[in-house]
């Protein structure tokens, strides 16, 4: 699992990056097989003229599936990444189950035909597609 973050308006420290990577193994650790990269962008939207303008932007690139982007803005950058990550984390989940439940809708039946020609002698030139 790649990490790329970057800082758009202000100077990026070690303590921040430190951060953004500690919640995000933590997040997706359970679907590190199924991550590609993950892409944080971090700005300063208003500059310094204050108020609800730290943006948290986290694009996860899953493995056969849409990328997840998320967006948050707060006035705080640590609760705009912890709240973005969370919110990636949970997207990433459902995203994974509705896969899974969608792969396991499938009837057994192409399988069990191709194994029951198998059995009885014919061979069988066609793949089996991986559900």
């Amino acid at each position: 699992m790649q990490i790329l973050t970057q800082a758009r308006g202000f100077d990026l420290t070690t303590k921040v990056r430190e951060h953004i990577e500690r919640r995000l193994r933590f997040a997706f650790d359970r679907a590190h097989p199924y991550v590609n990269r993950i892409s944080v962008v971090l700005s300063d939207v208003n500059g310094p003229r204050g108020g609800e303008d730290k943006s948290c932007r986290i694009r996860v690139s899953v493995v056969g599936a849409a990328d997840v982007l998320i967006d948050d803005c707060q006035s705080d950058i640590y609760v705009a990444i912890d709240r973005a990550v969370d919110r990636a984390g949970r997207t990433l989940a459902r995203r994974l189950a509705r896969q899974r439940e969608y792969q396991h809708g499938y009837p057994d039946d192409r399988r069990t035909a191709i194994s029951a020609n198998a059995a009885a002698g014919e061979v069988a030139c066609q793949a089996v597609p991986q559900l």
